[in-house]
């Protein structure tokens, strides 16, 4: 029989959604897009070695990704009980919406675990800097289950590595005031939810791309077919989309795209 938490994430996972602080001020100018950009990134084996200015993601599933870097850091976002990657990280990132997006009890031998949100209240503030990797947070806010709003309940968190700026949303629930794309900076890769209700309605998340103007854009909490449908349906007339074969990809400077692409990741 399986646990009632573990029964809880699977549900979540099979139905659609049809319902619906800041960084320090010179983090604005820490990601920056690159310029005259050669074409697309490519996909690699999970195992390969990574060149010096190349970075790693691999879609675990719900909103976990593994974050692997050439220096040997392994950060995985939205670390939770039900959804991890197979190693152990040095880095977890965590937002506080539902329990599917954070664990009361990481690993001790993690290094840094971050918390999106601040247990004493106000915004969470995170900066570290972990051998090649820079890791910095914009907070954001969010709704409870009766509709509320929830100040700082979520994080937005800024990856700086291989001279790339890689943004994990969240679960983000609102589109973005000027100052907080002000402290974001320009992403290069986005790691965006579309399940369209659970976070915010599609409309509103495509407001959300168009403003951080990322030159990769990958789903994540998507749940099924159905709601990932849904965000193709809407977005295909904004940005070209790619489906994946699998669930890893590499990326670097060199190889992005010239322009904003969607590329569809399956999850592991």
């Amino acid at each position: 029989m399986l646990p009632f938490r573990l029964w809880l994430w699977l549900i979540c996972c099979l139905v659609a959604a049809p319902f619906a602080g800041t960084a320090p001020a010179w983090a604005a100018n820490r990601c920056q897009a690159v310029a005259n950009a050669k074409p697309f990134v490519h996909l690699a084996s999970s195992r390969a070695r990574l060149a010096s200015q190349e970075v790693r993601l691999t879609f675990i599933g719900h909103s976990t990704f593994l974050i692997e870097t050439s220096g040997g850091v392994r950060i995985a976002t939205d670390y939770n009980d039900f959804v991890r990657p197979s190693v152990l990280p040095d880095i977890v990132t965590m937002n506080r919406a539902h329990t599917t997006h954070y664990t009361d009890s990481p690993s001790p031998s993690i290094a840094h675990v971050l918390r999106g949100w601040n247990p004493a209240g106000g915004p969470a503030q995170h900066d570290i800097t972990l051998k090649d990797v820079h890791v910095r947070n914009v907070a954001t806010n969010i709704r409870d289950w009766g509709g509320n709003a929830v100040s700082y309940g979520n994080s937005i968190f800024i990856f700086e590595v291989a001279g790339l700026c890689i943004g994990h949303l969240g679960h983000l629930h609102h589109t973005l005031t000027p100052e907080q794309l002000a402290s974001i900076g320009q992403l290069d890769v986005v790691l965006v939810p579309v399940d369209g209700g659970y976070t915010m309605d599609v409309g509103g998340m495509v407001d959300v791309l168009r403003a951080l103007r990322a030159r990769l854009i990958i789903p994540m909490h998507y749940f099924n077919t159905i709601t990932l449908a849904r965000f193709t349906e809407r977005i295909k007339t904004e940005f070209p989309i790619e489906q994946a074969d699998k669930p890893v990809i590499v990326v670097s400077q060199a190889l992005l795209p010239s322009e904003p692409k969607v590329v569809i990741l399956p999850g592991q």
